[in-house]
């Protein structure tokens, strides 16, 4: 697959996907919206490919929706502003249902729909330096893409108010103290720390971690009750548990 707006690489069983427009600080397109969703797509269908890394070329992950293309977008240009609120949907849709787990290597700028990305994936590392906010109210421009939900729910509904309130930004250490995101590293040590998660990932089951992600994702949407049902009552046929067990058994 030939991409314009982002770079694909496959390094053995970890797809890294980069956003690839440094001129602009990554800012979202449509297409790159577009292109988002397909090569997820195919990642999520591919069994070779375990886990997935997402960041950002240059000097930032993303600044967020590009304005210019969604006014473009408004006034008839070549996207529709349906089609960056589909792309979207649709994309944070894959990730979520996708087996593999999805990492973000996040660093530099990572504002609004770029937060918004964001938090569509299962885990994401920070540099220290980072900043990251919700500026939707400084633009005047209602989010579609999950912010007011997600964001609530991973920083608790008065902090998150308090970040799309005022409108400022934190840190990469701010962030992984509430919670927004895992852990927050120096901006030398993002990478490897990125390829140490992935690769601690793919020394267990891959088909037990997707079914886990699902448990996970399905059951937090639910009460604690409802949960408990679905883990109950969820069944999945775990074909690689064999090999697992005998590597256990040799390193006894």
């Amino acid at each position: 697959m030939e991409f314009q707006d982002i770079i694909f690489e496959q390094r053995d069983a970890i797809a890294i996907i980069t956003l690839n427009r440094p001129q602009s600080l990554n800012a979202l397109t449509p297409l790159m919206l577009r292109e988002l969703r397909d090569v997820f797509f195919s990642i999520a269908n591919d069994a070779s490919c375990k886990v997935v890394i997402v960041k950002g070329a240059g000097r930032a992950f993303s600044a967020g929706v590009d304005l210019k293309a969604m006014n473009e977008s408004l006034v008839g240009g070549q996207f529709t502003a349906y089609d960056i609120i589909q792309y979207g949907n649709e994309l944070a849709n894959i990730i979520r249902t996708m087996p593999q787990p999805v990492i973000g290597q996040i660093h530099g700028h990572c504002y609004t729909g770029a937060t918004e990305l964001m938090m569509y994936f299962d885990m994401t590392i920070a540099s220290e330096d980072l900043k990251i906010g919700d500026t939707h109210a400084k633009w005047g421009i209602m989010p579609t893409w999950g912010m007011t939900q997600r964001l609530a729910r991973l920083v608790g509904i008065n902090k998150a108010k308090e970040m799309s309130f005022t409108c400022k930004a934190i840190t990469g250490t701010e962030a992984a103290r509430i919670g927004l995101v895992n852990k927050a590293v120096p901006l030398t040590e993002l990478e490897n720390a990125v390829l140490e998660m992935a690769n601690d990932i793919l020394l267990n089951s891959a088909q037990t971690i997707a079914a886990l992600k699902h448990l996970y994702n399905e059951g937090y949407h639910n009460t604690l009750e409802e949960g408990l049902k679905i883990e109950t009552a969820y069944k999945v046929n775990i074909t690689d548990r064999a090999d697992f067990l005998k590597q256990f058994e040799k390193n006894k």
